[in-house]
């Protein structure tokens, strides 16, 4: 872990910013863990949790990646990128592992009902909920980073369908986000934002 103590939570959220170029400097791997276990931690509607990730640290691999997600330099400058997707159909299938041991007793019920609810949405449906849950722990996980003292630079322009050819995932799955992480190189831009009186109304 780069910082001896964890960041809190508000000084990660508020000096996070976008970086795209790192150091040569490896992550070591049980911090990108604790950075996936973190997020994890996200809430999901019926605790569906149907976020998955691709830990890519090969040279290789991601410079195929780079070429499909538009030649982003961070993407090769940094030394791991976090592929995040959802597969709800997998979710689905493996519901009972989700189900709170509080409701051991009508687990079976529980997961009988959310597959039966779910069996009326097509597959299409079914992804995009599972994405828009997923992002929910993509803020979770730029946090983690954050916190750790790394930096981040989660991506939206990338072809999903080569990143699935390239790494091998399913037809199926949503890709929410690419998000480049490592040690910043470069100071990133000042946040920029709405002040609190322009996006809250209190009544």
């Amino acid at each position: 872990m780069r910082f001896t103590h964890a960041q809190s939570v508000i000084d990660a959220a508020t000096s996070r910013r976008s970086i795209r170029r790192f150091t040569a400097d490896p992550v070591p791997q049980e911090d990108l863990r604790e950075m996936i276990r973190v997020a994890g931690h996200a809430p999901s509607a019926f605790n569906i949790q149907p976020w998955r990730f691709v830990i890519v640290e090969d040279d290789e691999l991601r410079e195929r990646l780079a070429d499909a997600a538009n030649g982003q330099r961070q993407v090769r400058s940094a030394p791991a990128l976090i592929v995040m997707y959802s597969d709800m159909r997998d979710a689905l299938e493996t519901v009972e592992e989700t189900v709170h041991p509080g409701m051991s007793a009508r687990r079976e019920a529980v997961a009988s009902g959310l597959r039966q609810r779910w069996s009326l949405r097509s597959e299409a449906d079914r992804e995009s909920f599972g994405a828009g849950q997923s992002y929910i722990a993509l803020g979770y996980l730029l946090l983690a980073a954050e916190s750790l003292g790394y930096g981040t630079s989660p991506m939206l322009g990338f072809d999903a369908a080569r990143v699935k050819r390239i790494l091998g995932l399913p037809d199926h799955v949503a890709i929410p986000a690419l998000v480049a992480v490592g040690v910043p190189d470069e100071e990133g831009h000042a946040p920029h934002r709405h002040g609190l009186d322009r996006i809250a109304q209190f009544r």
